[in-house]
């Protein structure tokens, strides 16, 4: 009988053993079949997260953020153990303990699949670490195996705090938010070492549902689990003691959300155009994968006052030119009458996709029209409540309150006051509304390039196409100095005389006959009147003399054009290129011949602090010494190319100067210092141009409609010079500015303006003017050149009238011929040239 019971419980144990050996062998061959050709886990040692990049003004202050997943990385060490353990107790409370992977909750978890509860993963904080950055979250057997044999490799990799720190800056956390960074700057305003029990708490219920605990809309939901969950767990794994939870228990949940904090979108400023160019040119430099996920630091450029400066003058110019119109188009937005009834208007409001980032004079508000009556209507305003508006205050509207309104429309509003910008005493509510004719604006530094304000239209969130940089345009006269460059470097000089007298011009599409904006020709006349008064009729003489071939390379080297078609109507300014272009162009002009890069960014540093870019490419020589002798600086070297001579660059600023004090922008631009600067009008006045600079600040302005139609009394001078001018009242203020510096090699001759004469030395008037001429260079006085085209005095382009008088009188041209022109007519100070 023994040797039965010893047989049969022998055979029992062979049997248990060869199954048990059979079965390791399974599970190994499992492991090492799934083991196989695995991702590398030790690359995760070096993983750099997606994290946002941030732009900062040059005052150091974060102005705009972007990232596809909002995330803000957290070192290891730099987590706070509160955090940790909120995470642990309810993720994963044998964190610390396991091998990255735990078989007695696995074991726990198939009992509970098997007895028809819900199938859980089980997993480990390693587990998932394995799964969110090198497998996919398909539920499979294959999956969990793989998941497993990482993360037992991994927990040989990396400290356990390193596992911890990969997983609590990637997982998402709700509310667009990844990782617990910026999970709790997004619902608390807080840094991580601020939180208190119950924040953190909150955050560690995420993971599982990240957006199923929202703290207002799953109020309820949320305040069950941190309590019964997170801070019960972390009670009983004895990371806070029964004072503590029953206290963080007993605590509403307060977030941003709730209105509780105030949200850290606050200290930021709306998004504007500025910043989102950044966006645009850094996404082509870097790519758009590290410009949204590299976490890079970006130093702008931007002046924050000068951009609101520069905002405000193009606004208010363009809300006045609407308002000429007098007509109300409103946002064209309309909310349900039936929440003004039911008292849900603000909600509804809320939902309403209009512009909320427009400060000019105050802050505008959106409202919804209530009641309306013939001398005043009522509008409910967000954050408000209800207002009333006063039919007096906007008679610039044509018609009646009931002509124009009806009741659930949506409107801007904003507060009258006895101040500017919204100071003083409240007065009344006014309604305004976004201006239909459109523009941009834009300012840089002469000398280093770098842009301190950019407005790319009336407001970034109504349209977010830049018109500064995106926007093509014919310049009008605006582009006409770049002839006059090309002419000044070819040897004429600000006296040489040009005839302004009738052309035709035969083309495919028949005869052109080109004409000055006051309809009427001049007779021969200096240069310098030529560009002061915008003369069409000079510039295609001028351009025909030179060669458009020069004129075009003059153009392509500014950066005007990338390829300028050698036509006689594009020396009027006849294609189209971008504000940003032309402003940058200008700044050669005014520092003296030096090409200048334009740059809306100073430096830019990746995640780790390593510049990767800086604009300033200038060479020091001493800024890698130690240190310098007392009284001794570094000395920079400017390795900037040469674009013009010196000298042609302050003859054009000398000759742009008249275009402020005395030509088409005479009375527009009012400046305590030097300013130059040119107009320019496009046929119909579909464009109107103003660019212009002081010894170092450029700035220039286009306004038109987005689809170019006519605007009525359109001129360069007269819609953008006040932009500019307001602009840089402020601007001078600010940095200064000095005369224009004159260049060695030249003399001062002085001449009369209208006929070109030599004048003597101590010859003083309203027609003298100092001419600068090189030196060697003997002017000859007296010699027109009419570019080559032939004319006779028969040309029935202009009656006498027209011609300001009758007759004619003979002048020897360039050409060496005789032609006969019409005598001196009366210069017309108030024209503004154009595209004709």
């Amino acid at each position: 009988m023994a040797r039965f019971i010893f047989s049969f419980f022998g055979t029992i144990f062979s049997w248990i053993t060869t199954a048990a050996f059979l079965g390791a062998a399974v599970i190994g061959g499992i492991f090492w079949m799934y083991g196989r050709d695995l991702p590398d886990h030790e690359a995760l040692a070096q993983y750099t997260p997606p994290t946002l990049s941030r732009i900062y003004s040059s005052e150091g202050r974060i102005i705009d953020e972007f990232a596809r997943e909002r995330r803000l990385y957290t070192p290891a060490d730099e987590i706070p153990d509160l955090v940790k353990y909120a995470f642990i107790s309810v993720e994963d409370k044998n964190f610390y303990s396991h091998k990255g992977y735990d078989p007695v909750g696995i074991l726990k978890a198939a009992v509970q699949c098997f007895q028809g509860a819900r199938c859980r993963g089980a997993s480990t904080i390693t587990q998932q670490v394995m799964k969110n950055f090198l497998l996919s979250s398909d539920r499979s057997a294959e999956r969990k195996i793989k998941e497993i044999i990482l993360a037992a490799r991994l927990e040989k990799t990396l400290s356990k705090d390193d596992i911890l720190a990969l997983y609590l800056n990637e997982i998402d956390l709700g509310a667009r938010s990844f990782g617990v960074t910026a999970a709790a700057q997004t619902y608390f305003n807080k840094s991580l070492s601020e939180l208190t029990i119950e924040e953190a708490a909150f955050l560690a219920i995420h993971p599982k549902a990240p957006y199923s605990y929202h703290p207002v809309k799953n109020y309820d939901d949320a305040l069950a689990r941190r309590n019964n969950v997170a801070l019960s767990l972390m009670f009983d794994n004895g990371y806070i003691s029964k004072e503590q939870y029953d206290r963080a228990v007993a605590t509403p949940i307060k977030s941003v959300q709730n209105g509780d904090y105030e949200s850290y979108r606050a200290a930021l400023p709306p998004r504007d155009y500025f910043t989102d160019e950044i966006r645009r040119q850094l996404s082509k430099d870097f790519g758009e994968e590290e410009f949204f996920e590299g976490g890079l630091s970006i130093r702008a450029t931007i002046d924050p006052e000068l951009q609101t400066q520069a905002a405000h003058a193009l606004q208010g110019r363009l809300e006045t030119l609407d308002r000429d119109g007098g007509r109300w188009r409103g946002t064209g937005k309309t909310i349900d009458v039936a929440a003004l009834d039911g008292g849900t208007w603000e909600a509804a409001l809320a939902d309403v996709n209009v512009a909320r980032d427009v400060t000019l004079g105050s802050k505008w508000y959106v409202g919804a029209v209530d009641q309306i009556d013939d001398q005043s209507m009522t509008v409910m305003v967000e954050t408000i409540g209800e207002v009333s508006v006063p039919r007096k205050d906007i008679g610039w509207i044509k018609g009646a309150f009931k002509d124009n309104f009806t009741r659930g429309d949506v409107v801007h509003l904003r507060q009258m006051t006895s101040g500017d910008n919204g100071t003083g005493d409240f007065i009344r509510w006014t309604l305004r509304q976004v201006p239909q004719v459109q523009g941009g604006f834009m300012a840089m530094d002469v000398n280093t390039g770098r842009v301190i304000a950019m407005q790319g239209g009336f407001s970034y969130q109504h349209s977010v196409f830049n018109r500064a940089t995106q926007a093509t345009r014919q310049p009008g006269s605006s582009f006409k100095p770049f002839v006059y460059a090309a002419a000044l470097d070819s040897g004429f000089t600000p006296a040489t005389i040009i005839v302004d007298a009738p052309i035709e011009i035969n083309t495919p599409q028949g005869v052109w006959r080109p004409k000055n904006a006051s309809r009427r020709f001049y007779g021969p006349t200096p240069l310098r009147t030529g560009i002061e008064q915008s003369r069409n009729l000079m510039t295609i003489r001028l351009a025909q003399e030179v060669g458009m071939d020069v004129v075009a390379s003059y153009a392509e080297r500014f950066g005007v054009y990338d390829q300028m078609g050698q036509f006689l109507a594009s020396s009027l300014g006849a294609e189209e290129t971008t504000l940003f272009k032309m402003v940058a162009a200008y700044a050669m002009f005014a520092n003296g011949g030096e090409r200048v890069e334009p740059t809306l960014v100073d430096r830019v540093q990746d995640r780790w602090g390593k510049t990767i870019y800086s604009h300033d490419q200038r060479e020091c020589n001493e800024c890698d010494l130690l240190a310098l002798e007392a009284g001794f600086a570094p000395t920079i070297v400017s390795n900037r190319e040469r674009v013009m001579n010196a000298i042609t660059a302050y003859q054009l600023t000398s000759m742009m100067q008249g275009v402020v004090s005395r030509g088409t922008a005479a009375g527009r631009v009012n400046l305590p210092v030097p300013v130059a600067g040119k107009t320019g009008t496009t046929n119909d006045g579909k464009d109107a141009w103003f660019v212009g600079f002081t010894s170092n600040i450029v700035a220039g302005c286009y306004i038109g409609y987005d689809t170019p139609r006519s605007m009525p009394g359109a001129s360069g001078g007269g819609f953008c010079g006040p932009v500019f001018n307001e602009f840089m009242q402020k601007a001078v203020a600010k940095y200064g500015s000095g005369k224009f510096r004159v260049p060695p090699g030249g003399r001062f001759i002085k001449i009369d303006r209208f006929t070109g004469a030599r004048l003597a030395d101590d010859a003083s008037g309203e027609n003298v003017v100092a001419e600068y001429f090189r030196d060697g260079e003997e002017p000859v006085f007296g010699l027109a050149f009419d570019g080559g085209f032939a004319m006779g005095s028969d040309l029935p382009l202009f009656t006498p009238d027209e011609q300001g008088g009758s007759g004619t009188r003979d002048v020897q041209t360039g050409a060496g011929r005789v032609i006969k022109v019409p005598k001196k007519a009366t210069i017309n100070s108030l024209s503004s040239g154009g595209l004709y």
